[in-house]
């Protein structure tokens, strides 16, 4: 029987392999295999629709700044479809806005995701005030800071990612607002069409929703008017009733 031997270079980019935990690795940050999924990874971050395997591999890109370079010819001509280069072009022009918690996470930056980004940027307000510091003060992992450091220093800066790509690297501040009450919702409603939607409106205008009547809640929505257990359950607690979601919201 011979014997199976391991590759000495990888099967995509013919680079040197190494092995890492008995597992064989190529680390050409150039590789094509790796680049497609990088890229692949960066459209669905960026909710780019239509940047899936197939068509990244029609368009033949090097680097992230020639997708933004791309004109709505140049993709109909490598994908064969104008309907289909008029709709991916839109959606390109659509990521432009993102903001930076949601595109630090895009670039595939190894124990970086998006609730790393989320807390970075909740201390931040610029790529530029990303420092080990900042990490830090952010609740950041050592290792998930070091990837991020050095991605900045080997791959953003060289490329000149910051002024070839189309983003503004700034990120987008959370107002919380103050919650004024705790509101649970009992049978059918009148206000509006489902229950998820009356949440959302009282979400907005300051209170909590819970699923089921809690130590927590102030408040019993029953538009109903049926007397059940769970709002005479809440007169016992002295919850406040409320008959009419529109009232309490003040609309």
């Amino acid at each position: 029987m011979s014997q199976i031997l391991p590759p000495t270079a990888c099967p995509s980019c013919q680079g040197t392999v190494e092995f890492v935990n008995d597992l064989l690795y190529c680390f050409n940050k150039m590789c094509p295999a790796q680049w497609g999924k990088k890229l692949e990874h960066f459209g669905k971050s960026l909710k780019i629709k239509g940047l899936g395997p197939a068509t990244i591999g029609k368009l033949e890109l090097d680097d992230y700044p020639e997708l933004y370079e791309l004109t709505v010819q140049d993709i109909s001509n490598r994908l064969g479809s104008e309907k289909m280069a008029s709709k991916l072009a839109t959606e390109i022009e659509k990521s432009k806005s993102v903001d930076l918690q949601t595109l630090l996470p895009s670039f595939s930056i190894p124990l970086f995701g998006r609730s790393a980004s989320q807390k970075l940027c909740e201390k931040i307000s610029t790529l530029e005030e990303i420092s080990e510091k900042s990490c830090t003060e952010a609740g950041i992992g050592p290792k998930a800071t070091a990837n991020l450091l050095t991605w900045l220093e080997e791959e953003f800066y060289p490329n000149e990612y910051d002024t070839n790509l189309p983003f503004s690297f700034s990120a987008t501040k959370t107002v919380k607002r103050e919650t004024i009450g705790t509101v649970c919702i009992s049978g059918r409603l009148n206000s509006y069409p489902t229950k998820a939607r009356a949440a959302e409106a009282l979400e907005q205008h300051g209170f909590a929703v819970k699923n089921s009547l809690t130590k927590e809640c102030t408040h019993l929505i029953n538009e109903s008017g049926i007397e059940s257990a769970k709002t005479q359950t809440a007169r016992d607690r002295g919850v406040i009733i409320i008959t009419n979601i529109l009232e309490l919201i003040g609309e």
